[in-house]
């Protein structure tokens, strides 16, 4: 009997706007970048903060999400704060920037900037 092999789901999900916006850092990434790395370093009031900046290379247990536009990295030590989640990229006249819809999150400070699992 032969054994099923089936792909695994990716961690994240990221939304068409988040697709595209990892495509234009990496149309515009320092040399030697092989793409972007959203992590969850403690900071703020609640805790956990997210990060997004470009990686000069993959760690062993990084996720790697491939986007027709570049690859995302997502920190080892981060994927189970994140697993489930949907990243965004949301643009309007006064703001720009990644958003976060994490069912993982049972609450957030109030300006926003960081939250508790």
């Amino acid at each position: 009997m032969a054994t099923a092999v089936r792909e695994r789901p990716a961690a994240l999900i990221l939304t068409d706007t988040a697709k595209a916006r990892v495509a234009s850092l990496m149309a515009k990434a320092p040399e030697g970048a092989i793409g972007v790395k959203l992590s969850t370093p403690r900071r703020g009031c609640s805790g956990l903060a997210y990060s997004v900046d470009y990686v000069t290379e993959a760690k062993p247990f990084d996720e790697k999400v491939e986007t027709p536009g570049g690859t995302l990295y997502v920190d080892g030590g981060s994927i189970l704060y994140l697993i489930g989640s949907t990243m965004d990229w949301v643009e309007d006249d006064f703001t720009a920037g990644f958003v976060f819809n994490n069912p993982n999150a049972k609450g957030a400070c109030g300006c926003g900037e960081s939250f508790t699992v």
